[in-house]
């Protein structure tokens, strides 16, 4: 397997294979999954986009990962805005890059991707800080949630619902950049 960046183009040519790991990985529904795709091509014409993708030997995608410069006007900034006291949001997400999504296909997880997919995008990214959001699960029985541990990521907010999914959500964020002498 092989890690490589993507430029917006890269991500729309393969949309179809990132939605395909996007519904494995997250277990929505195939009518949550067409609008997504419309979502995915929004969001890759964003200011401050960046992507990865892990693509398998014969060249299908084992996991992505994207995000881009959070910004009021936007959906999921908007949303957690809304939610944080006046300065955990100037403290958040006033320079802060979004990291979107970041899946792995269900039969590639457990062997890095995930982990290798998150540093190389973090290490792209541009801003103060970085936030994403990930459902709630007991954490030491998630993949997820051990990773974003280790890569120092804390809780920002809890038990978060996002209007139309009945899941609740963390929100997590860290400072950026990577420290270099210690990548997870």
């Amino acid at each position: 397997m092989r890690l490589v960046p993507w430029t917006p183009d890269d991500l729309l040519r393969r949309i179809d294979d990132v939605i395909t790991v996007y519904g494995e990985a997250m277990g929505y529904r195939a009518e949550l999954l067409a609008a997504r795709r419309g979502y995915v091509a929004t969001h890759a014409r964003r200011p401050g986009f960046r992507a990865v993708a892990t693509l398998t030997t014969d060249g299908h995608v084992a996991g992505f990962g994207y995000g881009y410069t959070s910004a009021t006007g936007q959906w999921w900034h908007d949303q957690v805005r809304n939610a944080l006291a006046d300065p955990d949001r100037k403290i958040w997400l006033d320079d802060c890059f979004e990291v979107v999504e970041l899946h792995v296909s269900p039969p590639a997880q457990g062997h890095g991707i995930g982990a290798r997919q998150l540093r190389a995008l973090l290490t792209l990214a541009e801003g103060a800080t970085t936030l994403l959001s990930t459902p709630e699960a007991p954490e030491q029985e998630s993949r997820a949630w051990r990773l974003y541990r280790r890569f120092g990521y804390v809780d920002v907010l809890r038990d978060f619902y996002f209007p139309g999914d009945e899941r609740a959500f963390a929100v997590l964020g860290r400072e950026l950049p990577l420290p270099a002498d210690r990548q997870p």
